[in-house]
């Protein structure tokens, strides 16, 4: 089994406590073994008797030490060590306790931010405040819990949120609410996580192929015209004696048969050249009006 010395991914932070309210030291700590660790207050182990009320405690490698109700006899620096098989590390840092207050006030806030998808983000505020205000991180108005992919980390007045990869859905309205028993303070800024698709200009694009297919359909449409217009007009020619001519039906008279010079009756030979003269060319498509003997 392998081993790993102890290392504080989150370490002490120092805390300025009003006198009478309760002071928290808090660390995170990892390592193969699991360590032990150990709580100092200026270089002496701590211990009931040192600390009456004092509550310690550490589970899943974060490491607590609650005093409830501080005094100026507290102020001091307070140290934790954590050991195991393979090493040891340590982290230190210092309780102030103040009769004075002071409101939270933030000296740095935050700053909207426009990242493409698969980003890492960053949103940093400073805040200073007595006692020493709790921070906590919003997105549209639900409280952002500490955790792999959204990570609050704090390093004295400054507290940050950091998201390991950014998406489109993780855009939207942040707040930072910092609060003590003296008021409380908030700053807001805007995330925008911009996803792939904006990398092509899309619009110039869409143009570009609207443009051709209008060109394209005016051409249909005059092509289709012309052809309309030719077959019209050869629809309207016909063949008549093996020579090709335009039919033009409303300036075309009635043929009158020649009259007869005798006035006999025609013979059945005559009326069936006649019948046969009249009957229209099988390639006509338009009919003239039928002529009516004249006796």
């Amino acid at each position: 089994m392998s081993t790993q010395a102890p290392t504080f991914t989150q370490p002490l932070q120092s805390v300025v406590a009003l006198e009478g309210s309760a002071a928290r030291f808090e660390a995170q700590v990892s390592g193969t073994p699991v360590p032990e660790v150990s709580w100092f207050r200026d270089g002496q182990v701590l211990s009931a008797a040192a600390l009456p009320g004092a509550q310690i405690s550490f589970s899943d490698g974060r490491a607590v030490l609650m005093i409830p109700a501080v005094t100026a006899a507290h102020s001091g620096r307070f140290s934790i060590r954590a050991t195991n098989g393979a090493g040891q590390a340590t982290s230190t840092a210092e309780l102030l306790v103040t009769a004075e207050t002071a409101p939270p006030n933030f000296i740095q806030r935050l700053q909207s931010v426009t990242v493409r998808q698969g980003s890492q983000v960053r949103l940093d505020v400073r805040v200073t405040g007595i006692p020493t205000p709790v921070v906590k991180f919003y997105r549209e108005g639900a409280e952002i819990q500490s955790s792999a992919d959204f990570q609050i980390v704090q390093e004295g007045d400054l507290y940050s949120l950091l998201i390991a990869e950014a998406f489109p859905e993780d855009s939207g309205t942040y707040s930072v609410i910092a609060s003590n028993s003296s008021g409380r303070a908030t700053s807001t800024a805007e995330l925008l996580v911009q996803g792939e698709e904006l990398a092509v200009p899309a619009k110039k694009t869409k143009t570009i192929v609207s443009t051709s297919q209008t060109r394209q359909t005016r051409m249909e449409k005059r092509t289709e015209a012309h052809y309309q217009a030719s077959t019209t007009a050869m629809m309207e020619m016909q063949v008549e004696g093996g020579i090709v001519t335009q039919h033009l039906s409303h300036k075309t008279p009635p043929r009158v048969p020649p009259k007869p010079t005798s006035k006999s009756p025609p013979s059945m030979v005559s009326r069936v050249s006649t019948t046969r003269q009249q009957s229209p060319s099988p390639v006509r498509h338009v009919k003239g009006p039928t002529p009516t003997p004249v006796r």
